[in-house]
């Protein structure tokens, strides 16, 4: 065999090693993703909202026709939790609803204006105190660990109700930018507004409100 069959053949080797040790290689620098719904990695302690990553999502019916959302940010507030007994949990979370956003400009203003020649405001008003759920039980489900039936009292505009929320563990780990370990969840719930005295287009602007919230809570 002469050299330039010897050098092709080389060539052809060094070429099939590089395709095969290339998906090796991006394996192995694979980045991954800081946090896992992996209940082992909680630890025990209070933990504190972050308010950046942390929202309450509301869906209301509007004439009937389809179902229209809005959120309230920069949520506050305190999860004490044990992993080896989740049932003894503590939320106390609270919520500025001075902070509500809609898509559309004019019902947002809507939703936080004074009510016409002094009477009460449509919605919460100019200056609306802050909503606050803090909870009063909490019952783990049987089935899956990951899931939890949250109990509670949520005071909003005033008034001070009973709610429950289903929860649900959706992952831990340590927050790469400020090495604070982090634990999210995710929970949903319905209520009338009408209970707390919201009570503007009723009907035709439903009473059920979803409530959907996201939060992550961050180890003191």
């Amino acid at each position: 065999m002469n050299r330039f069959v010897l050098a092709l053949a080389a060539t052809a080797i060094g070429v099939t090693g590089a395709i095969t040790a290339a998906p090796v290689l991006f394996a192995q620098s694979a980045p991954q993703v800081p946090g896992a719904k992996d209940p082992s990695r909680v630890t025990a302690g209070t933990y504190a909202a972050d308010p950046a990553h942390s929202l309450i999502g509301w869906e209301v019916n509007h004439f009937g026709f389809n179902d229209y959302y809005g959120i309230f940010g920069d949520v506050a507030g305190t999860l004490v939790l044990d992993p080896a007994n989740p049932g003894a949990a503590k939320v106390d979370v609270t919520i500025p609803v001075a902070s509500v956003t809609t898509a559309s400009k004019g019902l947002t203003e809507h939703l936080l204006r004074a009510g016409k020649d002094g009477g009460a405001p449509d919605f919460f008003g100019p200056a609306p105190a802050p909503a606050r759920f803090v909870s009063t039980a909490v019952t783990v489900d049987s089935k899956d660990a990951t899931k939890a039936t949250i109990t509670g009292n949520l005071t909003l505009n005033g008034v001070t109700k009973p709610v429950t929320f289903e929860a649900e563990f959706t992952g831990a780990g340590v927050n790469p930018m400020n090495k604070k370990e982090t634990v999210g969840f995710e929970a949903e719930t319905e209520i009338k507004r009408s209970d707390f005295g919201v009570n503007y287009g009723i009907p035709f602007v439903s009473d059920e409100v979803e409530l959907d919230i996201s939060v992550a809570f961050e180890k003191q």
